[in-house]
């Protein structure tokens, strides 16, 4: 299996290692907006760098990785549509509704599969809660607290092209929760903050945020999210129901010193620094699926649709924490486009579990 692979910054180089690990992938090839990057990478891995998009698929691809800045994915998703290849791309699809309604309703006219990369479903701890809650373990479900907590800012020049905290990085957790509980959100409330450095407030974007979400058998969630959690990147969800409850991140590299005396246990590795550490396991569990969908061996597990409907989300907790007021999902969607909504994260492929 021949794997493309477009953007080889942080994250692209990370996952151009991973391929190299998945079974069936036999050959990789890197590209980049800048040639000279995209060699260096293919240079330290011993794989092979295209000089631009069109030689790329020209190689004849089984599928393409998207990695590059989020400006492009739209278009790179399109482009790769358009030469037939199986495509993988990092959240979000695009910077807006109407670039993800695009992507949408173009995947679902045709027949080349479109994964997006929100790589939480495929961490163990939150396949154990959501196993947890779907067999009645859990008792009937009540409050969902979700965290997303990063240890250290981005640098200042991401922030105007990042979508702003609750797109870039809550948006992870507004995912999860649908896909957990297979219920969808009705209504939210939000709120953010600055207290870190002032290009956040330059871009238009908070540091800190919070927002209560509704979903539509009353259930409550509270989601939080900041970029600077001095005690180490930290991401967690609480799933609480009536019989038990079940906390996802809880280990032993889980960034929680105590204020408590008494303490039964003690943290055996240093926190956790970056995402990519939290969710190594995860993010090599996705791009396997990923080779597996591609070869047409499995269903797609997070199709754009799925995408569209957390960005829903997102853009009401924006619209909420710059009027001040709840918001109702189906206003968002009222002024969106045309696109229809995707129904429960858990209905057809969405949910499969592997």
């Amino acid at each position: 299996m021949k794997i493309g692979l477009i953007g080889t910054g942080r994250i692209g180089a990370f996952h151009a290692k991973t391929l190299q690990q998945v079974p069936g992938v036999t050959d990789l090839v890197v590209a980049d907006a800048d040639p000279a990057r995209a060699a260096s990478l293919a240079k330290t891995l011993g794989v092979r760098a295209a000089t631009d998009i069109p030689e790329l698929y020209a190689d004849g691809l089984d599928g393409v990785v998207i990695t590059a800045a989020t400006s492009a994915h739209a278009a790179l998703i399109h482009q790769a549509l358009d030469a037939g290849v199986p495509v993988f791309c990092e959240k979000p699809v695009a910077l807006d509704v109407a670039g993800t309604i695009g992507v949408v309703e173009r995947a679902r006219a045709g027949s080349v599969p479109v994964q997006i990369g929100f790589q939480r479903r495929f961490d163990a701890g939150y396949r154990a809660a959501r196993e947890a809650l779907r067999s009645g373990e859990l008792g009937w479900l009540h409050t969902l607290r979700a965290c997303t907590s990063d240890q250290s800012p981005p640098p200042a020049g991401y922030i105007p092209t990042s979508g702003g905290l609750f797109r870039d990085c809550s948006i992870h957790d507004f995912d999860v929760l649908r896909w957990l509980t297979g219920r969808e959100v009705v209504s939210v409330y939000a709120q953010g903050a600055n207290r870190g450095a002032s290009f956040f407030a330059d871009g238009d974007d908070v540091d800190t945020c919070a927002a209560l979400l509704r979903f539509d058998d009353d259930t409550l969630a509270t989601v939080t999210a900041t970029r600077y959690n001095g005690a180490g990147h930290d991401v967690r969800l609480e799933v609480c129901g009536s019989r038990g409850a079940r906390i996802v991140g809880l280990d032993d590299r889980a960034p929680l010193p105590s204020a408590e005396p008494r303490l039964s246990w003690r943290r055996a590795a240093a926190p956790y620094a970056t995402f990519m550490e939290r969710f190594h396991d995860a993010y090599v569990t996705e791009l396997g699926v990923f080779a597996e969908v591609a070869a047409g061996r499995a269903a797609n597990p997070c199709p754009p649709a799925d995408a569209l409907e957390a960005l829903y989300v997102a853009e009401a907790c924006e619209r909420s924490r710059r009027s001040g007021a709840p918001v109702a999902l189906a206003e968002v969607r009222a002024t969106a486009g045309p696109a229809a909504p995707s129904g429960r994260a858990d209905a057809g492929t969405a949910g499969r579990e592997r």
